[in-house]
């Protein structure tokens, strides 16, 4: 039979296992190769959720940009095996490398079925009371101070033309700068959604002006976190 491709979802907090469904190990017993970004983790990800994995039974190659990666995963859909692919936190393809590798699946017409599980970005959208009918996600803004004021300048500007919030993450490490570059930057009356730990015991997801923030700094270093900003006219 054609290879099936599944995407399947991970963790962002070790211990909250419940955020994963059961029919997720239902499509790891389905497969019998796994392309992912970090083959430490995954494999101790699978045998947190499914311990009678006999893990050295299936074939294990880890998620590199670029042509050789891609070679491999067709080769092994021409094989017709069943792959998995597995991302460090989360959902793959979404912030994630694997959808180069989800984009040659559908370049080859392969059934592929995302499975249901924790996205930090659209829990952070939930909870935040933003506008979850316009929003974008950025992904990761500049490292250099100046370049990042700039784009934190045009994202508040295009928030209020649009009405659209506008959804980024930093490295943990780097986390109170951008906080700072924020809180220096932005209006007194535009929103911000700091949500940290998302699923983990000390989730903490809070909306409050610039204003407001300003009289409570959080300390957010190397802490995972997702940033909304929503400017209000």
């Amino acid at each position: 039979m054609p290879s099936t491709v599944y995407l399947i979802p991970s963790l962002l907090d070790e211990e909250a296992i419940a955020t994963i469904l059961p029919y997720t190990i239902d499509a790891i017993k389905n497969c019998k190769v796994f392309f992912v970004e970090n083959e430490r983790t995954a494999r101790r990800f699978i045998k947190k959720i499914w311990k009678e994995i006999k893990i050295d039974d299936y074939e294990w190659f880890v998620i590199d940009k670029g042509e050789p990666t891609q070679s491999v995963f067709s080769q092994k859909i021409q094989e017709e095996k069943n792959i998995g692919i597995i991302s460090e936190a989360g959902c793959p393809g979404v912030a994630d490398p694997g959808q180069e590798l989800i984009s040659v699946a559908q370049e080859m017409n392969i059934t592929i079925k995302p499975l249901v599980g924790p996205n930090s970005v659209l829990l952070a959208l939930m909870a935040s009371g933003m506008n979850g009918q316009q929003f974008q996600f950025i992904g990761y803004l500049p490292i250099q101070e100046k370049e990042r004021i700039q784009v934190i300048r045009e994202l508040e500007a295009e928030s209020r033309k649009r009405n659209c919030t506008q959804i980024f993450i930093e490295t943990p490490y780097r986390n109170n700068q951008l906080v700072e570059s924020i809180l220096k930057t932005c209006k007194s009356t535009t929103k911000f959604c700091i949500a940290t730990n998302l699923t983990g015991k000390n989730e903490r997801i809070k909306t409050k002006t610039i204003k407001g923030w300003k009289n409570e700094k959080p300390d957010l270093h190397k802490q995972p976190t997702i940033f909304l900003l929503f400017a209000v006219e």
